[in-house]
């Protein structure tokens, strides 16, 4: 499989496919593809299933099989931002995003990753439930706005408004905690929760999440202004 991202900040990428090579997607994000590639829907277990819903996908995966020849097909980002390219291989998982995943090759695995504590995470919106990326293969992710990266050392935290995080090595530990104190969360404007990454590993972080997106629109929408 061959690739190329094209148009930021409302990118897609468009893969080139051998005979007999397939891309599965989570949730219909083809935008384009030749007349040769053949879909096919399936759930792929039960198990598999439900901890896709659970972490933010849709129930079914889409394969797509390019048959009699090469075949092409492109998938779009559905927010502006970026779509970065992970190598996924034994040893060198990575945690996402949970609607993060965007593409990927038939060898890359995806499960539910929780967080340590549970109890703060239920809480701590779409940080808590996120993505792992496993198996063998090249997978797509998107980015929400600009992405930032930083590679930690062993030991070394980063703190990280709850969102912002579209992506870690496996490596990492993430943990949510709490704002303390009453003065900062009455007032303080960020929330209740943050997420912390203790490294070793690289993490990618995204200036525009979804979410923050909707809450500065938010006032606008109320007024009808």
């Amino acid at each position: 499989m061959r690739y190329q991202i094209l148009g930021e900040p409302l990118p897609v990428v468009e893969c080139q496919l051998e005979q007999g090579e397939a891309m599965i997607t989570e949730r219909g994000s083809m935008c384009w593809m030749s007349p040769n590639m053949k879909m096919e829907t399936g759930a792929g277990g039960f198990g598999k299933a439900f901890g896709r819903m659970f972490s933010g996908e849709a129930l079914f995966q889409n394969t797509y099989t390019a048959q009699g020849g090469a075949g092409m097909i492109s998938f779009a980002a559905s927010f502006p931002g970026s779509i970065r390219a992970i190598d996924i291989a034994p040893g060198r998982e990575v945690v996402v995003q949970k609607s993060g995943f965007l593409a990927s090759e038939m060898g890359v695995e995806l499960s539910i990753f929780f967080q340590k504590k549970a109890g703060a995470g239920f809480f701590g919106g779409e940080g808590f439930i996120m993505q792992r990326l496993s198996g063998q293969g090249t997978a797509f992710v998107e980015i929400d706005g600009s992405a930032v990266e930083y590679e930690l050392a062993p030991g070394q935290q980063m703190v990280i408004d709850t969102g912002y995080l579209a992506m870690c090595d496996a490596t990492c530990s993430i943990d949510i905690v709490s704002v303390k104190g009453v003065k900062n969360v009455l007032f303080g404007g960020e929330g209740l929760f943050n997420t912390v990454v203790t490294g070793p590993g690289k993490i990618i972080v995204q200036t525009m999440p979804i979410s923050s997106f909707a809450s500065a629109l938010g006032p606008f929408f109320a007024t009808g202004k």
